[in-house]
């Protein structure tokens, strides 16, 4: 497959969960979405102006600056995410893999996001008395260090399963790509 082949089945296929992607077909299109990325980025910052804003807290005075990109990067990004979506849970069919592995980094990340509020909301309700602060301290490590962990892991993990070859043959999900005949 082809870099335009790619990026016109993609396209065609914008809602296409089912069946299988090759290597090249998801690769092509994912260094489609790259490219198209930088040359959005950099229309938004030649015809845009970038803003900046800066949030500070009234607590504690901190600050933290957040960079606004333009409207076409977010324009393309939404463009681009179904299709993407729809080749990476194809590509994972090609595989011999459910599609919904996918998945799995954002579940991953959404799943630590309520272990860390509630895991150190709950840690910092044992610690509430004062005396208690080491067993906070402790406790937050023991939530924060395995989440860190699982959430580097698992894209890596998913990288490494989109970059495995196809599988053999016809397989659960339909006929390998390599040997369909067009």
């Amino acid at each position: 497959m082809t870099f335009g082949g790619s990026i016109g089945t993609c396209f065609s296929k914008y809602f296409t969960f089912s069946g299988r992607a090759s290597r090249p077909e998801y690769w092509y299109f994912f260094l489609f979405i790259l490219l198209g990325n930088v040359v959005a980025t950099m229309l938004d910052a030649a015809l845009f102006d970038s803003v900046t804003t800066t949030v500070e807290t009234s607590d504690t005075g901190a600050s933290a600056s957040i960079e606004n990109t333009g409207p076409i990067a977010a324009l393309f990004s939404l463009a681009v995410f179904l299709p993407h979506f729809a080749v990476a849970f194809r590509r994972m069919h090609d595989t011999g893999r459910s599609g919904l592995y996918a998945l799995l980094p954002f579940l991953l990340m959404l799943g630590a996001v309520l272990v860390l509020v509630f895991g150190i909301g709950i840690a910092s309700g044992f610690a509430a008395g004062g005396s208690l602060d080491i067993l906070f301290t402790r406790a937050t490590l023991l939530l924060l260090i395995p989440t860190l962990v699982v959430l580097l892991v698992s894209p890596l993990l998913v990288l490494w399963w989109l970059t495995r070859p196809s599988q053999p043959g016809t397989n659960q999900y339909g006929p390998n790509p390599y040997e369909v005949t067009q």
